[in-house]
């Protein structure tokens, strides 16, 4: 059945051969007038970051440093998405507090405990998306305070996909503003001074 085949030419695996990874290529330079679609991470090109409810804050915010984001899927074994944890949740007030509160040491908090579950996690429709500008996209997350959005895909019957996020970091970058700091506030009145020079 296989005579006609050749056997292929194999070889050993070189060390610190790396792998591919699915890549979007994002323009360097953007506008507050072009297309949203421009700055958004689509994950149907990029892989998404990933963690677990029961996993550690700390273990949270390695792999955001390993995988260069400020931002993780929060997602149940069926990968389900269940929420959304960030850089501030893991390094901002919300783990002092719950170490207030319980009485528990830092490596003892969950991702659950301080992650934005579904039912507080506004979320962009992608069919809203693709006729948005970035300047839309920078309005809306100026006025929600965030640094992050996350772009749904609404499938037939109604059920959601995440198909998207945005970052307040990532379009600073693109619209060529240096970001000095990370409080939302600062980071938009940065944008604005920047871009009306």
């Amino acid at each position: 059945m296989l005579r006609n085949y050749a056997v292929l030419h194999s070889s050993l695996l070189q060390a610190g051969s790396g792998f591919c990874q699915p890549s979007q290529s994002l323009p360097q330079r953007v506008g507050l007038d072009d297309p949203a679609g421009s700055v958004m991470t689509d994950l149907k090109q990029v892989s998404a970051v990933l963690i677990r409810p029961g996993d550690g804050v700390d273990e949270a915010h390695q792999r955001m440093i390993q995988r260069g984001v400020r931002l993780l899927l929060v997602v149940d074994e069926t990968r389900r998405v269940v929420g959304i944890i960030t850089a501030d949740d893991v390094i901002g007030e919300k783990p002092l507090q719950m170490i207030a509160e319980r009485g528990c040491r830092h490596e003892d908090i969950l991702v659950r405990d301080i992650m934005t579950p579904p039912h507080r996690l506004e979320v962009l429709h992608l069919i809203d998306v693709r006729s948005a500008k970035v300047g839309h996209i920078v309005a809306t997350l100026k006025k929600s305070g965030r640094q992050h959005a996350v772009v749904v895909e609404v499938e037939h019957g109604g059920k959601q996909t995440v198909r998207g996020l945005f970052s307040a970091t990532q379009i600073a970058c693109q619209l060529g503003v240096a970001i000095q700091t990370s409080e939302i506030a600062h980071t938009f009145s940065e944008i604005e001074a920047q871009l009306a020079h």
